[in-house]
């Protein structure tokens, strides 16, 4: 796997990156895709033990199962969190309040 420095922070990071919106599938994310626990386990193995350490995600993907579900996976495969960066978009519509559920059309 090569690595790229990211920007000027330091961090060596895959030039492939491992895309979680497949992760879960709930809501209007289930046109998207609908992976369970047990295959986003063997996936996200597979792309570390390639030398994949870029992983991103969203609040928004499966409603916020999918970063829910990468957490799951590195906790179950007992990764160490600081071998991996996480990338996660915040910035998707949630609810229409500041803490409630907002649903797609």
């Amino acid at each position: 796997m090569k690595y790229k420095i990211l920007g000027n922070t330091g961090l060596k990071v895959s030039e492939l990156c491992l895309g979680t919106m497949t992760f879960g599938g709930k809501g209007y994310w289930t046109a998207i895709g609908q992976l369970p626990q047990e295959p986003v386990d063997e996936l996200v193995k597979r792309s570390v033990d390639a030398g994949i350490n870029f992983i991103d995600t969203a609040n928004v993907y499966s409603e916020g199962l999918s970063e829910e579900m990468t957490g799951k996976a590195i906790r179950n495969l007992g990764l160490k969190r600081d071998d991996l960066v996480i990338a996660t978009k915040v910035r998707g519509k949630m609810s229409e309040g500041p803490n409630g559920f907002w649903s797609y059309p």
